[in-house]
């Protein structure tokens, strides 16, 4: 009994040595840090949200990140096959907004109500179907096409074929409304007028067939919650942003469904409730309101209504230059409640001077009121005393599935700091990258000491 005694106490007594060993060894080669970060109340100059200018209206596009390219078919095919590529680049300054890192929001259009009598669709093209209906309403004068005509179809198809060749080969183009039917491409007609209607569901379905195959790379979207958008993972638009009415029926259909009712004829809508977390939304302010009611006596129910929606870009009716100036605080509280607002909320550090490992987690945080619809890659950066980028990991996060509203997701790393020639700690900084460059594009919603080119620096 004595000598088990003795062995046990022994056995204790080299326990408690290796745990102190175990400890000292941990206290001199481990080395922990963690770092929080706050949000912002900052206005955020971010790719694919926020505001859309028309393109042509230059002064107002080069203070968007986004601009709105409306396609008027009478302008873009003035002669059957012949598509005028370079009059709606010279038009809407394409290629200066290309130069300037900006995306486009596009909309093909056959009738827009206006002053005047006119058509938006070729005269060619009129010639060949010529079954429409020339209006004089409330909404303004235009000619309604007969969308149901098979001729009409068939040069429609070939059309958005020939704009998805020139646009749809990358995402420039990163939003696609899908106009072509009704007024202002909205899927609607009045029909109390005597236009005639639009044709049936499986009818107006040819028109959707040609923008999924000639669009691959941008996010398409709907007027209204039509089946086609369930179906396909559409988007949808609200171009009466803005008003209580008009937008409480909008959202009415997206909740709980309906449909387009005119004569016996009936366009379904689908419920897709919380359609903004899988697909952007939206749209442009409503008409039927001042812009200075908008961002003034009613600017608590614009920005109630757009968190509602879940908004990432408005226009192409939007503040104008003097609008701008005259309610700046205003367009800037609008601003800092569409899209996305991605940051580092914390980042927990442990390096191993034995080892050289360093490990390290962050929380990455969306404090926006929508996701970003592209998964573009969160990257951390692993630097030198001087800045310079000794080794770039392309993390595991996928922004799309950070919603909106402080939601978090984290994402571990390790780092071999001895092969990178790194004694002790190094400065590490992260950054969400555009793949198309190849560099950082995404200003980020934190709180950070060091910032340089959109890369932060975590420590």
């Amino acid at each position: 009994m004595v000598k088990l005694l003795i062995i046990s106490v022994l056995s204790c007594a080299t326990a408690a040595a290796c745990v102190t060993g175990a400890a000292s060894f941990y206290n001199r080669y481990i080395t922990k840090e963690a770092v929080e970060f706050q949000s912002t109340d900052k206005v955020l100059d971010n790719p694919m949200v926020g505001f859309a200018a028309v393109a042509d209206y230059e002064k107002l596009a080069e203070t968007t990140p986004l601009v709105y390219l409306p396609v008027y078919w009478s302008e873009f095919e003035p002669e059957e096959g012949k598509y005028d590529f370079e009059y709606i680049n010279e038009e809407y300054n394409l290629e200066k907004w290309r130069s300037m890192g900006k995306r486009v929001v596009l909309r093909f259009v056959c009738d827009k109500p206006r002053d005047e009598a006119h058509m938006d669709i070729p005269e060619w093209l009129y010639e060949k179907t010529a079954d429409g209906t020339f209006y004089d309403c409330s909404y303004g004068k235009g000619y309604s096409p007969d969308y149901g005509n098979e001729v009409f179809i068939e040069y429609h198809r070939k059309a958005i074929e020939a704009l998805g060749r020139e646009y749809g080969k990358d995402s420039f183009v990163t939003y696609v409304e899908l106009g072509s039917l009704g007024h202002w491409g909205e899927w609607h007609v009045k029909y109390s007028a005597g236009i005639k209607p639009l044709p049936s569901a499986e009818v107006c379905a040819q028109y959707i067939e040609p923008y999924i195959d000639a669009f691959p790379n941008a996010k398409l979207m709907m007027r209204r919650p039509y089946t086609y958008v369930s179906d396909n993972g559409f988007g949808v638009y609200n171009d009466m942003a803005g008003s209580s009415e008009s937008t409480e029926e909008w959202l009415s259909w997206i909740n709980e469904g309906g449909a387009y009712e005119v004569q016996g004829n009936k366009l379904p809508y689908t419920p897709y409730p919380n359609i903004w977390e899988d697909a952007p939304v939206g749209g442009e302010f409503t008409s039927s309101i001042p812009m200075e009611e908008l961002l003034g006596g009613s600017l608590e129910e614009t920005i109630s209504l757009l968190k509602q929606t879940h908004m990432s870009f408005i226009g192409p009716k939007i503040p104008n230059i003097d609008e701008r100036a005259a309610n700046s605080e205003a367009v800037d509280e609008i601003l800092k409640n569409i899209g996305y607002r991605y940051g580092i909320s914390k980042a927990c550090f442990t390096h191993n001077a034995k080892t050289g490992k360093l490990y390290m987690k962050l929380t990455v945080n969306n404090y926006g009121v929508a996701p970003m619809y592209y998964d573009w890659p969160l990257c951390v950066y692993i630097c030198d005393a001087y800045g310079n980028i000794l080794e770039k990991q392309v993390t595991d996060v996928k922004l799309s599935e950070l919603a909106c509203d402080g939601q978090n997701i984290t994402t571990a790393l390790t780092v071999d700091c001895k092969k990178l020639g790194i004694e002790g700690m190094p400065s590490v900084a992260v950054a969400i990258e555009d793949p198309d460059t190849g560099k950082p594009a995404v200003e980020l919603d934190m709180e950070c000491s060091h910032v340089e080119d959109r890369i932060y620096f975590l420590r």
